[in-house]
């Protein structure tokens, strides 16, 4: 007789008799494994993601808005420029939004909206007065809303719902 065969062992029996036995060393016939991914570790995934998306996403949103309101200021500032620019070639006068394109003190991108924020002017009727609105599109592109007039000083809307407590008609600090 022969020594064992590959795979396979020896057993010792009560008896002086050995037999061969045969040994799976696959772990069991039982076992099946398959390739993939189980419908329980998808679902696990897809949570997990899930749970890092609600804890995201407002802190986005809230960095997006920051930022926009900070562009908005500045194209305040830019606007103010313009005006100081315009009325030294119009006599003393203050401009509109097209006046101001005209003389290629700003761009047109100002017609439209710019980072979440529309511009619009008021003027007085004797181009000696003028206020500057920057409006939010919408409250996911900015929580508040802005003005400037012939001071400079940008200051918050005074409409109370759009700007920080108790700061309606504030100038901005920054």
């Amino acid at each position: 007789m022969t020594g064992p065969a590959r795979g396979e062992a020896t057993a010792s029996l009560p008896s002086s008799r050995k037999v061969l036995r045969k040994v799976s060393f696959q772990g069991g016939n039982d076992m099946k494994r398959e390739k993939g991914f189980s419908l329980l570790e998808l679902l696990i995934v897809v949570a997990i993601i899930l749970i890092i998306a609600t804890i995201a996403i407002p802190s986005l949103i809230r960095s997006r808005q920051v930022a926009h309101e900070t562009s908005a200021v500045a194209n305040l500032k830019t606007l103010n420029t313009a005006q100081i620019s315009y009325t030294a070639v119009s006599g003393g006068t203050y401009g509109t939004m097209t006046d101001l394109i005209g003389n290629a003190l700003i761009d047109s991108r100002f017609t439209g909206t710019v980072s979440g924020y529309s511009y619009t002017f008021d003027l007085a009727t004797n181009l000696r007065d003028f206020t500057v609105h920057g409006t939010a599109v919408t409250a996911n592109e900015g929580r508040y809303d802005y003005s400037t007039a012939p001071d400079y000083v940008i200051r918050y809307t005074t409409v109370v719902a759009r700007a920080p407590i108790g700061q309606a008609g504030a100038p901005v600090q920054q």
